[in-house]
């Protein structure tokens, strides 16, 4: 493990932490890293836990694998009932954002490229809820983890997470599917009041699956379209784009319907309300106090990308353009910024530091070299 950027004095300090071997010792690894920060398996209703390792069993194998080799890092059976040993989240996770896909077609070298803001506040989780610190409390997203995981058999991939482990917020695998994940509705998101683990897939373990399971947005649709999948009350839409110029949006609605959301072979823009119910970007409504600018900014972005061909340049100058403004009133920032090339495999980040102060970008393979 590294430390990349930032430090102590730093608002980020930002880790890279490289994992290789089998899913059981990259599983166990990753846990001895979550118990190392404060993570400990929560109780979890016996016949759910049950059903949810066969679940996993039949559908995401690499992930009951690295449960597996969770439980032999805390010294249980794998097979017991009573503690979930995945979700090794070690702060609340759940965000703003802005996502943009730039297709291979309307790109200046050919290569298409995913760039996202992740807006999150600054604050502790304490804070969130109305109280002081706790005597020595980070705030919940200054310690993020920059995650590349090669496995003996199947996709290597790096991704990053603030907060579960486990899961991600981005990431891109070796066959160039990346996935990124943002509020879907933010105007009515609300923080959950009660966590408990679920069968089939969490809103954090969702990217984490494709990037296990799938090779191309198509292979894509049809994992989401047969996976049962869970939010615990603040849903999330996810980005997804692959190798070969195709990009979807992935969201479900307040009635739980599943939406496929395409954009033939322009770029497809995404902030933090429903695209499936606001589907003409020249036809949004106006922001209100409660929408976090997200209508202004995906308007922004769709009139930079629009009939444009965007170099690489180009797209970072309109991920600052939506950049979340310095405000001291304001407790949101953009704590980084990230471009995925799918045609190189590789991820790009920049970091917050504090305000004026990014790190420089730094470039990370989906597969370690």
């Amino acid at each position: 493990m590294t430390q990349v950027a930032g430090g102590p004095r730093d608002f980020q300090l930002v880790r890279h932490l490289t994992l290789t071997g089998s899913q059981f010792e990259i599983g166990r690894a990753l846990t001895e890293e979550a118990r190392r920060l404060g993570w400990s398996p929560v109780p979890a209703g016996p016949e759910v836990n049950r059903a949810r390792r066969i679940w996993f069993e039949r559908h995401w194998p690499q992930h009951n694998a690295r449960m597996d080799g969770a439980a032999a890092a805390l010294g249980l059976d794998p097979d017991q009932d009573e503690l979930a040993v995945d979700g090794l989240d070690v702060v609340p996770a759940g965000s703003g954002c802005s996502a943009l896909w730039v297709p291979p077609q309307g790109s200046a070298d050919g290569h298409g490229r995913v760039g996202r803001n992740y807006d999150f506040f600054r604050t502790t989780a304490s804070e969130i809820t109305g109280s002081p610190p706790a005597p020595g409390e980070l705030p919940m997203a200054s310690r993020p983890y920059v995650i590349t995981t090669v496995p003996d058999e199947g996709l290597s991939s790096t991704v990053i997470t603030m907060s579960a482990l486990d899961g991600c917020m981005d990431g891109i695998n070796a066959a160039g599917l990346a996935v990124v994940l943002l509020i879907a509705d933010f105007e009515t998101a609300e923080p959950p009041e009660h966590v408990t683990p679920q069968v089939g897939l969490s809103s954090l373990h969702l990217p984490r699956f494709l990037l296990d399971t799938c090779e191309n947005a198509d292979q894509a649709k049809q994992a989401l379209l047969l996976a049962k999948q869970y939010d615990h009350g603040t849903p999330l839409h996810y980005l997804v784009a692959d190798a070969h110029g195709q990009a979807f949006v992935w969201e479900r609605g307040r009635d739980g319907s599943e939406h496929i959301v395409e954009f033939g072979d322009g770029p497809l823009c995404v902030t933090n309300h429903l695209l499936h119910r606001n589907p003409d970007p020249m036809n949004l409504p106006s922001d209100t106090e409660a929408s976090f600018g997200t209508y202004g900014r995906l308007r922004t972005l769709y009139e930079r990308s629009k009939g444009a061909t965007l170099s690489p340049r180009d797209l970072r100058d309109s991920l600052r353009a939506v950049r979340q403004a310095e405000d001291p009133t304001v407790p949101f920032r953009t704590l980084w910024s990230t471009v995925f090339d799918t045609a190189d495999r590789t991820m790009s980040a920049t970091f917050y530091l504090g305000d004026g102060r990014y790190s420089e970008e730094l470039v990370f393979p989906a597969a370690a070299r």
